[in-house]
């Protein structure tokens, strides 16, 4: 029996694939991957050090260095602000427009992407990263947003997608929490679109459930891959809630801005009633910390009782942001980022702090509340919480 032309050619390929997957580099799990079951746990007994954009007083923000940095550290959790390219790749970067944080206007060839667009109700110019493709954005170098910061890792370091941020948290030496933002949703949903009429809300946790974060807050699941998802668009919250149980935070801005979404003041986010409400799709609130507690002439006024308005609707406080600078720090704290840190942990108490100083932070809560095993002694601990209130009462007086 003789085979024909096409049965003789099919066998062929099927010998050349046979041929091929035998000298072919099989696939191996990857040893990091194996790695991640044996990892000292998340501290869950203080409030948590949440890196605000890595460890960007030090690195440029939202880059794979400054996040690397901030899990060295002593980090939580990474933080980190999820927006979208032209062609869809959810990126990592906290402006919609690429101006104040990487080398764009530099950059002769981009020149004409130059506009003007309409931004939560305010006419923006500027490079907006929708208007870039993954590639273009991959070319583009970060710089420190302000002026007062370490110029020496300007220009260095590329945009990282949100995949890669997973991936340096995941292959951190011990279990370390991210916490992305959902940035800008409304926005993004105007200026990107993907297949099948997703929405960014939709591809935001899709990649999270791609790489495994499942759970409810304090869960088995949740413990072994720790996150909060986060957002100003309280409509974004409630829509994903029905995409997956894991745990979010509502942010809170300035006293005189509007939500992005739903256009309510902030008298209205801050009711009870609407605590009430969101309480039931969220585990807590982040507030500007100037909106706790007013700041006139740079001095605290009388604290808010928002904190304790939130406890009582059983919802977590993670207030932004801590910055170690003089410029940022407020006249009662004397330049002493550590005598900030104690005022609202220990007065405050609040539940979580994003901070452009993790190791600060880090540093800070290991001598007043070391963990077990840590480097500082309870002795040690009690006598620097002496010193401290020792110090204040000096300042005060």
């Amino acid at each position: 029996m003789y085979m024909t032309t096409s049965h003789s050619g099919y066998i062929a390929v099927l010998v050349a694939l046979l041929a091929f997957t035998c000298v072919a580099r099989p696939l191996y799990p990857l040893p990091s991957y194996q790695y991640r079951g044996n990892k000292k746990p998340l501290q869950t007994s203080r409030p948590y050090n949440i890196a605000h954009r890595g460890s960007n007083g030090e690195i440029p923000e939202e880059t794979a260095a400054s996040y690397m940095r901030a899990i060295e550290e002593g980090a939580d959790f990474i933080e980190t602000d999820i927006l979208s390219s032209k062609d869809g790749v959810l990126m990592c970067s906290h402006d919609v427009i690429l101006d104040d944080t990487t080398d764009v206007a530099d950059r002769k060839e981009f020149a004409d992407r130059k506009r003007t667009c309409e931004v939560q109700g305010v006419n923006m110019t500027g490079f907006f990263i929708v208007d870039f493709t993954l590639k273009e954005l991959k070319t583009l170098r970060l710089k420190n947003r302000y002026g007062v910061r370490d110029p020496q890792y300007n220009g260095i370091f590329p945009m990282i997608t949100f995949e890669e941020f997973i991936s340096i948290a995941l292959d951190a030496p011990r279990v370390v929490g991210i916490y992305p933002e959902m940035k800008n949703p409304v926005f993004i949903n105007q200026n990107v679109k993907w297949p099948s009429g997703k929405t960014y809300e939709d591809k935001f946790v899709e990649m999270l459930q791609k790489y495994g974060y499942k759970g409810q807050y304090m869960s088995k699941d949740w413990l072994k891959q720790p996150v909060f998802i986060q957002s100003f668009a309280s409509t974004s919250l409630v829509y994903i809630s029905s995409l997956t149980d894991l745990p979010k935070v509502f942010l809170i801005d300035d006293v005189n801005i509007r939500t992005e979404d739903t256009n309510q003041s902030y008298e209205e986010i801050t009711s009870d009633a609407f605590l009430d409400y969101i309480k039931n799709y969220v585990v807590g609130i982040g507030p500007w910390k100037d909106t706790i507690v007013p700041v006139r002439n740079n001095y605290l006024q009388f604290p808010t009782d928002l904190v304790a308005r939130a406890h009582v609707h059983n919802l977590q406080v993670h207030p932004y942001t801590y910055r170690n600078e003089n410029s940022f720090l407020h006249y009662d704290f004397h330049q002493d980022p550590y005598a900030e840190y104690n005022y609202w942990i220990n007065k405050m108490g609040v539940d979580g702090l994003f901070t452009d100083f993790p190791g600060s932070l880090h540093e800070f809560q290991e001598w007043t509340a070391p963990l077990s095993g840590s480097h500082v002694d309870k002795s040690t601990s009690k006598l620097l919480q002496q010193l401290a209130s020792l110090l204040s009462s000096h300042k005060n007086g």
